[in-house]
């Protein structure tokens, strides 16, 4: 798998999430294994130009931080093209646009998805970032704007020929936002409109298995994933494995999960201070939780942190509240076990269903 001059250790892709698929949480999941891409949340242009303290924190990176493109929004040449040559400064492997963000305030102005709907104009726009930019120009956008406008495919031969190095196309319209189903005959007419890039697939992806199906039914050189990287932070290793040898290897034990719950919740602290760390932590943790069985005390406790001692006696508290119902291993013993997490056992199973409607993270999304 490349992109431009840059060969991959993998064909899975972290995909941007406003809010959450910061510094902390890509050093997270790179450090866990299969991750061969990361793109950062989307930037906006012309704060990063004025050097907005906000878009300065989005683009933070680190060398564990490799490789990386930084994903930028907005709908003036000038300053997409002068935020692209900012970003090339700033050590990146690649700068993304964003063409398929359906939040409000990006469409307005002509960014996001709006992009999907005036080509000759988004056209020109990218050719002047890939004229000036020594490093690759990526784009992630959607199949189109609603289900009578599927314009990704005129779009990705555009791209092309303007000189974009990778697409990323997530498997819905504007108008869906996240409701229903991926469509992957979508994703697949855009493989097919692509004459030498490689097209990367997103949507839905929250096991291996679901990566494999969108390999094999699109014909798509990678897979990017989103939410399903908060559901699973291991799904990178696991999938990168199983498409490697056909095996699917065991979900993480509960030890494993609270260690990298506290790694997670060191590099927040770290990243953003204390007490702004612990208040930006309280949307990642009952991600985590999903996965402890019986944790509804620790849900409720964990959204009211505000420092480190508060974290740690959260799960203090729980892991004493938990541990009669446990095995020597930290494990729940089967009569403990909720029904749902017996179910994930069994093929087609709940928690397979569960794992295939995922809520949409909230925060700075809630609003698309």
């Amino acid at each position: 798998m490349r992109i431009g001059p840059h060969e991959l250790s993998s064909n899975l892709f972290l995909s941007p999430l406003a809010g959450y698929t910061n510094l902390p949480m890509r050093e997270t999941v790179r450090e866990l294994g299969g991750l061969g891409w990361a793109t950062t949340d989307l930037v906006n242009a012309r704060s990063l130009l004025e050097r907005n303290p906000t878009a300065l924190k989005l683009t933070a990176t680190s060398p564990a931080d490799r490789p990386l493109a930084i994903q930028l929004f907005g709908s003036v040449p000038e300053e997409m093209r002068d935020a692209a040559l900012r970003c090339q400064e700033l050590g990146v492997q690649a700068v993304d646009i964003n063409m398929g963000c359906p939040v409000r305030k990006v469409v307005q102005i002509g960014g996001g998805s709006a992009m999907m709907t005036e080509l000759g104009k988004t056209a020109a726009l990218v050719r002047g970032m890939v004229d000036a930019l020594k490093i690759p120009v990526t784009a992630k956008m959607r199949l189109g704007w609603d289900d009578d406008n599927l314009t990704a495919p005129d779009l990705v031969r555009v791209l092309e020929d303007v000189g974009v190095a990778a697409i990323f196309v997530h498997g819905r319209t504007r108008a869906q936002g996240f409701s229903g189903s991926v469509n992957l005959a979508g994703i697949r007419q855009v493989v097919a409109a692509a004459r030498q890039i490689p097209v990367i697939g997103n949507g839905d992806v929250t096991t291996p298995e679901a990566a494999k199906h969108m390999l094999d039914e699109t014909g798509c050189a990678g897979v990017s994933i989103g939410r399903g990287a908060f559901y699973d932070p291991w799904i990178f290793r696991r999938t990168a494995h199983y498409l490697a040898t056909g095996e699917l290897t065991p979900e993480p034990d509960f030890a494993e999960r609270v260690r990298v719950l506290r790694r997670h919740f060191d590099r927040y602290v770290s990243f953003y201070g204390e007490e702004h760390g612990a208040r930006l932590f309280r949307r990642v943790a009952p991600w985590y939780a999903k996965r402890f069985g019986p944790a509804k005390g620790f849900k409720r406790r964990i959204i009211t942190i505000r420092s480190r001692a508060d974290f740690e006696a959260a799960l203090a508290d729980y892991l004493a509240w938990r541990a009669p119902f446990c095995d020597a291993h930290g494990e729940l013993l089967p009569k403990f076990q909720p029904a749902r997490l017996v179910a994930s056992f069994m093929p087609g199973g709940r928690e397979a269903a569960e794992r295939s409607a995922l809520p949409v993270p909230k925060g700075p999304v809630e609003v698309w």
